[in-house]
């Protein structure tokens, strides 16, 4: 591509020695036909269908950071009908196709879950032709259809962890971005990176579609090949992103050695305009849309002590799952089957917490210890906020009658100091055993330099708790 449990570690193994034996037989040449399409294959927890509702999801989030073009205009309305004609040619499907150009310099484009695509304005500036443009959407449309970006993400460890861990507020500290995981808007996420063998499975696809299409699905390696010849500084955003399975333009040939002999298009009047209008703007560089995103990116004002000091009353939370007391003039945020995330109104703003307290329920998919358990949700959050870290060894306590850990961690919190930058935070995560084997697990969430005059409201919630 241009830009969440495995059961036992004996499948994982079992898992990647079939992937590799799949990637590493010869395969037939392709065939014409729609009933000829490769067929997507490998471990995958998401439903297609799920896949839809994800890809939804991250484009808005993605469409509200990135420049993007006018949702009509020439460029816009040339790529979302080329877009479309290529989409159209694959079996029927339950994917939401739709394509949209981000007004960025970059030579690159990604696809999303589901069938969202974006491509840079400079991947129309830099192709030569029609089949070149057709080939590079054709890729991004095979990482939908071959379902890569779910089939990666369920192979990833932190898919170990249920879905349900990422519930909670989000933000740029301990609770931040749980929701973001695999899902982020800066597309670093775990759907949107790929091996050389999935680069090769989109190459043999976008072939495919661009046959049925009526290009010359050489004219997608040539463009790549293109790419690798060019001589400037860092290379192409395209070759960092997606990379190269090696000996692409041989591959594409064996690939449509056996498709029958047809005239192909090469360019269209519509592309030649398209392509004469792109040559008259000036898009943004990555480090103008890095700067822009950061701009744009809202980050939480230091609170009030009054808006966030606990009253002197509490009352109780009746969950499913638990029963805990908290501030009365805090709020609740979730409900009694959801994760929860009780914080003062002072200490949430732009889907960010600063102040608080995350309670969630974890349940390991085989047998493991309390520790290993903490362990995997502590990666979690690590995974999702690499700036945290532990700064305690795990400390065992009991928590109404039943066996707990309490881990210290530190990260930097949504609330920044008068130049802008983000303050330290400190977390406390604790995790519970219940008795049916599952992790309660809690994350206290407060500014380093107030945590300490939050420590024993913490301590009367946690000392409330009480399993279900």
């Amino acid at each position: 591509m241009f830009r969440q449990s495995l059961r036992r570690k004996s499948c994982v193994a079992a898992i990647g020695l079939f992937l590799a034996a799949c990637a590493g037989k010869q395969q037939a040449p392709l065939r014409p036909g729609e009933n000829a399409f490769p067929e997507p294959h490998g471990f995958n927890q998401y439903t297609p269908e799920q896949e839809v509702q994800l890809g939804r999801q991250v484009a808005a989030e993605a469409d509200a950071q990135l420049p993007e073009l006018p949702t009509r205009g020439p460029i816009q309305d040339y790529v979302s009908t080329l877009g479309q004609k290529l989409a159209h040619q694959l079996p029927q499907n339950p994917y939401d196709f739709n394509f949209k150009v981000v007004n960025e310099k970059d030579i690159n484009a990604f696809a999303l879950p589901g069938g969202p695509v974006r491509i840079n304005l400079g991947t129309i500036q830099a192709a030569d032709n029609e089949a070149q443009l057709a080939g590079v959407i054709a890729h991004e449309i095979s990482h939908v259809y071959m379902r890569h970006a779910t089939r990666n993400a369920s192979k990833e460890s932190i898919a170990q962890l249920p879905a349900a861990i990422l519930g909670g507020i989000l933000g740029n500290g301990a609770g931040g971005q749980l929701a973001r995981l695999g899902l982020s808007a800066g597309l670093g996420s775990v759907f949107l990176k790929y091996s050389r063998d999935a680069e090769s499975e989109a190459d043999r696809t976008g072939a495919k579609i661009m046959y049925e299409a009526g290009y010359d699905p050489r004219a997608m390696a040539q463009f790549f090949d293109k790419l690798k010849q060019e001589d400037r500084a860092g290379g192409p955003q395209f070759l960092s992103d997606h990379p190269d399975p090696g000996n692409r333009a041989e591959a594409v040939t064996q690939a449509i050695s056996e498709l029958p002999a047809k005239r192909f298009l090469t360019d269209s009047p519509e592309f030649r305009r398209a392509k004469q209008v792109a040559a008259t703007m000036k898009p943004y560089t990555a480090e103008q849309v890095a700067q822009m995103q950061q701009q744009r990116q809202p980050r939480v004002t230091p609170a009030s002590q009054g808006s966030i000091s606990p009253s002197g009353g509490f009352q109780t939370l009746n969950h499913s799952a638990f029963q805990m007391d908290y501030p009365a003039n805090w709020q609740v945020f979730g409900n009694a089957n959801s994760a929860v995330t009780i914080a003062p109104q002072g200490g949430v703003s732009n889907d960010s917490i600063a102040y608080g307290v995350i309670v969630n329920l974890y349940r390991p998919q085989t047998q493991i210890s309390l520790s290993q358990s903490t362990q995997q949700i502590y990666q979690a959050l690590r995974n999702s906020n690499q700036s945290m870290r532990a700064i305690s060894a795990p400390q065992q306590i009991q928590v109404s009658g039943l066996p707990g850990e309490i881990v210290n961690l530190q990260s930097p919190s949504p609330l920044a100091d008068n130049s802008g930058q983000p303050i330290a935070e400190r977390d406390m995560l604790v995790t519970v055993q219940r008795q049916d084997g599952s992790i309660l697990w809690l994350l206290f969430i407060a500014p380093e330099q107030q945590f300490d005059a939050l420590s024993p409201t913490f301590k009367r919630m946690l000392d409330s708790l009480q399993t279900r």
